[in-house]
């Protein structure tokens, strides 16, 4: 999961990047949708594993 987190980052970087220069709107909108996907990947709660019960 670590990975997982990582690449949403290192996307999330790439977008605000992107649209620090881009200026054709069609562009932009496709980009902040991408953006808004990968935070959205990063604000969901990660699923923990189950508890060993034999202790």
């Amino acid at each position: 999961m670590a990975m997982d987190k990582t690449v949403a980052d290192l996307n999330i970087a790439h977008f605000r990047k992107l649209l620090e220069t881009e200026t054709d709107a069609a562009k932009r909108e496709t980009i902040q949708r991408l953006l808004a996907e990968e935070e959205a990947k990063l604000a969901q709660p990660r699923a923990t594993p189950p508890q060993d019960k034999q202790r």
